[in-house]
């Protein structure tokens, strides 16, 4: 059970937060909205589930790779902790079950999730071998979360420029990701993960570039620009924890050679939780105070 549970990746369950940012934006956190959050965090529970069930595929599909991974080969299938026959079956059978449910909370939230799975089965099986197009599906995973959130509440005033802000920085966090997978494996990069081959560090440092600079653009537009903030425009004063935040990873990939495992980085590294931490406090403050 130890295995199995750990084959889920709960670590990873961290990215499935983002289903709660159309509740948040869209002032719902509230006791006169309680259909609305319970309805987000059923939708919550089931992508941590339905990603468990993708994660699980996916190491299947990656355990002779695995094996050459100087830390992914302690994972329970790919060391064989967990046998394939349970986790194939735990898989299938999560898939099964949750799909239906997702549909009676609601249709397109059901379509959402289906997009979801289809789309982690393509990168499982071709899309991860193509540079660039990895991330950008990598990226699709974080965007289609959000509009999971939007599909479970009525939404009257979230802004389409948090779908932007999302894109931009779950590109960067992707990029982030495979520069440090190929410092980390250094010449033996491609011999785990074939798609490694098709980068090299210095083209990965363009690409955070461009994403790190539009991610910042796009969040400073938002804070300013969308329908739903105070007029006084108070909102651009998060502008300050979001960049500490993009420095700080950055410097975490570049300095401290992290970042292979960004789930790992968030819940290690105290000065980047700190800035989470103060971003959505100043978040709920503007939001439900003013």
């Amino acid at each position: 059970m130890s295995a199995l549970f750990r084959a889920l990746r709960p670590r990873q369950w961290t990215k499935n937060s983002l289903l709660f940012a159309a509740l948040v934006f869209d002032r719902q956190l509230t006791l006169s909205h309680l259909p609305a959050i319970l309805h987000t965090i059923a939708g919550f529970f089931i992508f941590c589930l339905l990603s468990g069930a993708v994660y699980i595929i996916n190491d299947i599909m990656d355990r002779e790779a695995d094996l050459n991974h100087p830390q992914k080969s302690l994972r329970p299938i790919a060391s064989g902790e967990l046998n394939l026959t349970i986790a194939r079956t735990v898989a299938i059978g999560l898939i099964v079950v949750l799909l239906p449910i997702s549909y009676m909370l609601s249709p397109l939230f059901a379509g959402i999730a289906l997009i979801y799975f289809v789309s982690n089965l393509a990168y499982s099986k071709w899309l991860k071998h193509v540079p660039i197009l990895d991330v950008l599906t990598i990226s699709l995973g974080f965007v289609l979360r959000v509009g999971a959130g939007v599909s479970l509440i009525v939404v009257t005033r979230f802004s389409p420029w948090l779908y932007v802000v999302t894109t931009l920085g779950s590109l960067y966090i992707g990029f982030g990701k495979r520069r440090a997978e190929l410092a980390l494996l250094a010449e033996g990069a491609n011999s785990h993960r074939k798609v490694l081959d098709g980068y090299t560090i210095p083209l990965l440092d363009q690409f955070i570039t461009i994403v790190s600079g539009t991610t910042i653009i796009a969040y400073s537009l938002y804070t300013f620009s969308a329908p739903n903030l105070p007029d006084n425009h108070i909102m651009m004063l998060t502008i300050p924890f979001v960049l500490y935040g993009i420095f700080r990873y950055l410097y975490l990939i570049q300095v401290k050679h992290s970042g292979g495992a960004p789930e790992d980085v968030l819940l290690s590294d105290r000065p980047l939780q700190a800035t989470i931490l103060l971003w959505g406090i100043s978040v709920l403050i503007i939001f439900y105070a003013f």
